[in-house]
């Protein structure tokens, strides 16, 4: 799949509300062997999607009352967004390490 085709596809499936599917699918094109067994896929895909819940959760666990953000929000947004920033730069760096091996 191309990146246009891949993008058309994220763009739809955002529209019908599947903003984290579109991320599970990405990760299973990009970092997923096409012979991993089901059952591997399976509990990868589960382990994805409890990784988003528990994200989103915390986010509205942590967020203070009100309809505007807080100095405090747009801090605890920041430290997410910094987090998994820097998980984006260790996933390429092994990802790519471990491409350049083969």
């Amino acid at each position: 799949m191309n990146n246009k085709d891949f993008e058309k596809l994220t763009a739809e499936l955002v529209d019908e509300g599947k903003l984290i599917e579109a991320g599970w699918l990405a990760l299973q094109i990009s970092a997923i062997p096409a012979i991993a067994p089901k059952v591997q896929i399976d509990e990868m895909r589960m382990a994805f999607f409890a990784g988003a819940q528990h994200l989103f959760s915390s986010i509205l666990t942590i967020l203070e009352p009100g309809s505007e953000p807080t100095d405090a929000d747009l801090k605890r947004m920041s430290l997410i967004s910094d987090e998994l920033d820097e998980f984006v730069k260790q996933f390429k760096r092994e990802r790519l390490n471990e491409s350049n091996e083969r």
